[in-house]
């Protein structure tokens, strides 16, 4: 059997582009995604980057809530650290008001941004790491149908109980998913290593939660597909141009695909790039479908979650419609 099928998106600015015109894309992102079957989409956080235009994540989850009319709607994630919980448990108290049983809150611990940035960005910058946990805890309270950790109420939120994701690159929040009971998301798309350790770890250590009575499991892949092997590896040096851009500190809106990616990402950075890349699926439906097969049957995973970092937002919907005819296939097959 198959496996739900979900997206990442990040909203991205691409060169030539406006931010009008990202976000309309990414109302485009999801309601293709609505329209193939997939299980959910999720806008990430980011602050200060050209690139990216989801910083005002539930603002513009409203947006993609209104484009669409039953696919479930998420961040992927809230940078907790950057907010007070009860302003969050506002946010998605009030997205959960207004498209009742499809909204997610995956939360990451990151600033997703620099430090400087991050500094303009929180209410403190007192341990905002060590308490990390108790402000997950503090944001299940507000969401709740009653508060049992502190006196406050969260007016949207109470009562709403929106369910909570973990989101992570490390054992770190497989260990705090698997001690909640909440389900987790791995970040493989950006941070493959720890990968295997970490959905073993929070699997062996999961515990029962009034959300959630066994683990759940996602993870991320960066996905180009195309009708043929040669145009998914052209639209995917976008991306390989953009960790580039990373590695050197480049603040650059998301960059034109390239036909000599030597004409724009150095030779030396290749290998780290590569590295940091391997998961992703690029390639024809029938190369994209082998990967994701081996995947699947390495990870154990319970979900895929797509980005596709593709530059023309037109080839962009198109991946997002040949992935979801490779999940048609996968369901007659069993791992």
């Amino acid at each position: 059997m198959s496996i739900p099928f979900s997206i990442l998106d990040l909203a991205p600015v691409g060169e030539g582009q406006t931010i009008s015109d990202a976000i309309e894309n990414s109302k485009a992102v999801a309601q293709a995604a609505e329209q193939n079957g997939y299980q959910r989409v999720w806008l990430a956080e980011h602050h200060g980057m050209r690139g990216v235009a989801s910083a005002a994540t539930a603002v513009l989850l409203a947006a993609i809530g209104q484009a669409t009319s039953k696919i479930r709607i998420g961040s992927g994630g809230i940078m907790l650290p950057n907010h007070a919980p009860l302003v969050i448990a506002e946010q998605f108290g009030t997205l959960a008001a207004m498209f009742p049983d499809r909204v997610d809150l995956g939360l990451g611990r990151a600033p997703g941004t620099d430090m400087a940035t991050a500094r303009a960005l929180r209410r403190t910058l007192s341990g905002h790491v060590d308490t990390y946990p108790d402000d997950v805890e503090e944001l299940q309270a507000y969401l709740a149908d009653k508060n049992t950790v502190n006196p406050l109420i969260s007016v949207p939120g109470q009562g709403t109980n929106v369910p909570i994701w973990l989101l992570g690159s490390s054992l770190y929040s497989a260990q705090l998913a698997a001690h909640m009971g909440l389900p987790f998301s791995f970040a493989s798309h950006f941070a493959p290593d720890m990968l295997l350790e970490a959905i073993s770890v929070y699997r062996a250590n999961f515990r029962p939660s009034a959300q959630l009575d066994k683990p759940y499991v996602s993870a991320g892949v960066m996905a180009s597909v195309a009708e043929d092997q040669r145009e998914a590896e052209y639209l995917f040096t976008s991306a390989q141009i953009k960790f580039s851009h990373l590695r050197r500190n480049a603040n650059l809106p998301f960059a034109k695909p390239v036909e000599d990616l030597q004409s724009a990402v150095a030779a030396a950075e290749m290998p780290m790039i590569n590295q940091t890349l391997r998961y992703a699926m690029v390639g024809s439906p029938e190369t994209v479908e082998t990967k994701l097969q081996q995947f699947i049957e390495q990870t154990g995973v319970d979900e895929m979650i797509f980005s596709f970092p593709i530059h023309d937002p037109v080839a962009r919907v198109k991946a997002i419609e040949l992935t979801a005819g490779i999940d048609s296939i996968m369901q007659k097959q069993t791992y």
